[in-house]
């Protein structure tokens, strides 16, 4: 089982996730035959697969048993990820690494408006200053690439964010109830959701073998692993430190996206990337400053 972390080996392996997370552009990219929904599919079966065999490692074997006391609120936590990981795949197939990157990185803002409508808590200026400038920056991305490619690869990769809100808020709300959802188990059904709702929209199966070992890699090392390692460091580090370094997903991801498949981002995606991302860590880094140094994450 995990360890306690301490602040710095948190942080690295904080980065290290941003990295694992950042694959599945350029992975997807070397796919040679599998499409769409059996893209989805295989990596949802392989998460899966790797779940079964680490949360007993990490967690003990009690694991699946907490997984049947879970309740509500952890299913519905398991349909917001299965959501997220099939909106996540199928609009890398419809649009850009950085288009369906810089999507995602909405996740903080959507997340603050859900809580306003659903448990009623307050935005403050700082965080609509800052979604109005991440507003720009995706007006400014859509602006420029819905011409070229089309607006259902963005509609798409909202759902990412949008899911991840909803998720949030479903945890938050069963915690002001007193109850405790483990995140790692949430993550086991959505992938089991995910796997079984694509499988019959997969059919008939055209991945290779050397597909399917690509996607086996996400499984494992893009979703399972880092899943396992964030929720320890979760308990070590502050929400606005583990929200500006899950940040490095989109520079790594961009980046190996350029580098190991040649999807050069273009101008008005760097532009309006550069300002979302400026929006996420102004917020993030200012809400670092007012929070005390030692106060941990719930």
């Amino acid at each position: 089982m995990l360890g306690q972390l301490s602040h710095g080996q948190a942080v690295g392996l904080m980065v290290a996730n941003a990295a694992m997370w950042s694959i599945a552009g350029v992975v997807t990219r070397q796919l040679d035959s599998a499409q769409s929904f059996e893209i989805t599919f295989w990596r949802s079966l392989f998460t899966v697969l790797s779940l079964l065999a680490l949360l007993p490692l990490t967690q003990g074997r009690q694991v699946f048993a907490r997984m049947r006391q879970g309740g509500t609120s952890l299913w519905l936590s398991g349909v917001c990820w299965s959501v997220m990981f099939t909106a996540f795949m199928l609009a890398l197939t419809m649009t850009t690494v950085a288009n369906v990157l810089i999507t995602m990185a909405l996740g903080p803002f959507f997340t603050a408006l859900v809580a306003r409508m659903v448990l009623g808590l307050r935005i403050d200026a700082r965080t609509v200053g800052a979604i109005a400038l991440a507003a720009l920056g995706i007006a400014w991305m859509f602006g420029a690439e819905v011409a070229s490619q089309g607006w259902l690869g963005f509609v798409v990769a909202l759902g990412v964010p949008m899911a991840a809100a909803v998720n949030w808020t479903v945890v938050q709300r069963a915690q002001l109830r007193g109850l405790s959802v483990d995140l790692a188990p949430g993550v086991l059904i959505g992938a089991a959701l995910s796997s079984l709702v694509t499988l019959p929209l997969s059919l008939p199966m055209q991945a290779q073998v050397s597909d399917v070992a690509w996607l086996a890699l996400l499984g494992l090392v893009q979703l399972a692993i880092p899943c396992l390692l964030s929720v320890a460091c979760a308990k070590v580090l502050q929400a606005p430190e583990v929200s500006l370094l899950a940040l490095l997903e989109v520079v790594f991801g961009i980046f190996l996206a350029w580098v190991g498949a040649g999807e050069a981002p273009s101008s008005s995606v760097l532009w309006g990337g550069m300002l979302v991302l400026l929006s996420l860590c102004a917020h993030q880094g200012l809400a670092w400053r007012e929070r005390k140094p030692s106060a941990p994450t719930p």
